[in-house]
């Protein structure tokens, strides 16, 4: 497995050293400064365990480690801008667009920064969302309505035909306003007494919501509405005495602001992976190896 703590920055780094033979001549075809390129060459090292280059009369010269290493480093920088002028190339058509489908956890939480991170390396790819349930978003990736789609593993049967590339874990929370009277409460079984807002048939956190329920003794809810749509439970849960079942992406900034609070129940059961879905039997464009770029980039970050 790479190292995480191995960026581009230093791959790149150590690349133009050995091709200008410089510190200082990488430095300038970098616009950085050479005490910087210098400690960037300082980080790779000790992430590797080995030195990688010597200096002496003759400016730079390998280790045995480091001839290894250039060789694979030189396939990762070649291969990169491969994509990214592949990318260019077809963006200039003006004919580029990227479908991607985002469960309602994803939409709030990752593809925000995931589309900024997607605009820096290719701006001339449009990047077309679409949200919704699971089911909805899986039938459109099918059909070739959408190239990806972001969201949680849905059950074995929704699941055929897709292939699927794990990111993250993820839990349900139950949330409310703040002030609410089941604030601190960690009996579950007291929900039944509001209104609730639950996850509908067609979503993926829907057969492990029945199960946390069922193990913590919810009997039924009477007086719930059903549905994904993270606008609709924000204002109704803010302005009511509603609890709202919903995966953390979608209320992770709203609990952060005091916003909405989660409710102290033992939610462990409702664990379950995120990740990227795809036809597999499609090819990947250019545009999906960046925006996969882009979106382990995001992860990187957020869990780091």
């Amino acid at each position: 497995m790479i190292d995480r703590r191995i960026k581009f920055r230093h791959i790149q780094c150590f690349v133009e050293i050995v091709r200008h033979k410089s510190m200082k001549r990488a430095a300038e075809h970098l616009f950085l400064t050479q005490p910087s390129i210098s400690k960037t060459l300082k980080e790779l090292e000790d992430i590797i365990g080995s030195e990688l280059l010597v200096r002496n009369r003759g400016g730079i010269s390998l280790t045995r480690q480091g001839e290894v290493f250039l060789h694979f480093s030189e396939m990762s920088v070649a291969a990169l801008q491969q994509g990214l002028d592949g990318v260019e190339q077809i963006g200039k058509d003006g004919k580029v667009t990227l479908s991607v489908g985002a469960l309602p956890s994803v939409a709030a939480r990752l593809m925000p920064d995931v589309a900024q991170e997607f605009a820096a390396l290719a701006p001339d790819i449009t990047l077309h969302i679409v949200d919704g349930p699971h089911g909805y978003l899986i039938d459109l990736l099918r059909h070739g309505s959408l190239d990806l789609v972001i969201g949680r593993l849905g059950q074995p049967d929704m699941m055929k035909g897709v292939s699927f590339t794990q990111l993250y874990d993820e839990y349900v929370e139950f949330v409310v306003r703040k002030g609410h009277p089941l604030e601190g409460n960690t009996d579950m079984r007291r929900i039944s007494d509001w209104p609730v807002v639950f996850p509908p048939a067609a979503s993926a956190i829907r057969p492990l919501v029945e199960r946390v329920l069922i193990a913590h003794g919810v009997g039924e809810l009477e007086t719930r509405i059903e549905t994904v749509s993270g606008a609709f439970g924000r204002n109704y849960v803010r302005d009511c005495d509603a609890v709202w079942i919903i995966s953390t992406g979608v209320i992770d900034k709203e609990v952060t602001d005091g916003t909405l609070v989660r409710l102290p129940f033992d939610t462990s059961l409702t664990k379950g992976p995120v990740g990227l879905m795809a036809r597999p039997d499609n090819q990947p464009s250019p545009a999906e190896h960046v925006f996969r770029i882009a979106v382990n980039t995001v992860i990187k970050r957020l869990t780091t």
